[in-house]
């Protein structure tokens, strides 16, 4: 079995493989300051909850975009693994070429999600991941990753709202029934979810402007379902899709060390 790890700026996801199937997926929050042995408990609490075995997993596989998280996985795989994971980072072979300027600025999970869209979709595919920011990621016929967009995650956008203002309070991101507001709460969740539905569909049709044709627009992350419900302009929901990615960056390294 292979533990998939995806390191993020609010959550850690967590995937076992067997094979090509993802048997268990869990998600722990984000701590900057956990150790390995803190993460080390959690992951075989989980693992003891699904009556798997540490020994039970051959090697492991990483990504992430909080650097110092790195290392601590790292350990934890190590001691309570007994695996050194495979970090993708620079000189990973991903079997997709990154044309933008500097390649190095795209975070690894993008490129991650990049190369399972590939594999899966085999078609132009743009990757909407709702995560603490939300990002549009453009991946060719070809599968090379040529560029996207970033933007305030949704969670971002309405703490900012919270905080920066006296008298907007903390609300819950469910669609409103109209686009006008009646009261503070329901104009917030208009401005917010049908704001960012607009975003979305409004992003998406200039993207495929500026290629020329059709794409594939498959979501991930937090909100990706919720999101998907209330616009067409997503097509395919796939939360796993950074933990696929790794599985297949995975399998491309070992191939090509024997």
């Amino acid at each position: 079995m292979l533990l998939a790890i995806d390191i993020g700026n609010t959550s850690v996801k967590l995937g076992i493989f067997d094979g090509d199937r993802l048997m268990h997926t869990w998600t722990l929050a984000t701590g900057i300051h956990r150790t390995p042995d803190e993460y080390g408990t959690f992951l075989l609490g989980l693992m003891e909850h699904q009556r798997l075995l540490p020994s039970s997993v051959e090697d492991a596989v990483l990504c992430g975009v909080v650097p110092p998280l790195i290392s601590v996985f790292v350990d934890l795989c190590q001691k309570y693994l007994q695996h050194k994971p495979l970090v993708v980072e620079a000189g990973v072979k991903t079997g997709i070429r990154i044309q933008v300027d500097n390649p190095r600025e795209v975070g690894t999970d993008r490129v991650v999600g990049a190369v399972a869209a590939h594999h899966l979709y085999e078609k132009p595919v743009i990757i909407i991941d709702f995560g603490t920011a939300i990002t549009f990621d453009v991946i060719s016929l070809d599968g090379d990753y040529i560029g996207g967009v970033i933007c305030p995650g949704m969670n971002v956008a309405l703490e900012a709202l919270f905080a920066r203002t006296a008298m907007l309070p903390r609300i819950e991101l469910t669609p409103p029934q109209q686009v006008i507001g009646k009261n503070t709460v329901s104009a917030m969740q208009s401005g917010m979810v049908l704001g960012y539905t607009s975003l979305i569909e409004g992003m998406v049709k200039r993207i495929e402007g500026e290629l020329g044709s059709k794409s594939l627009v498959v979501a991930t992350g937090g909100y990706a379902h919720q999101m998907a419900r209330g616009t067409s302009a997503i097509d395919v929901v796939n939360p796993d899709l950074v933990l696929t990615g790794l599985r297949l960056v995975y399998e491309r390294n070992k191939r090509d060390d024997t």
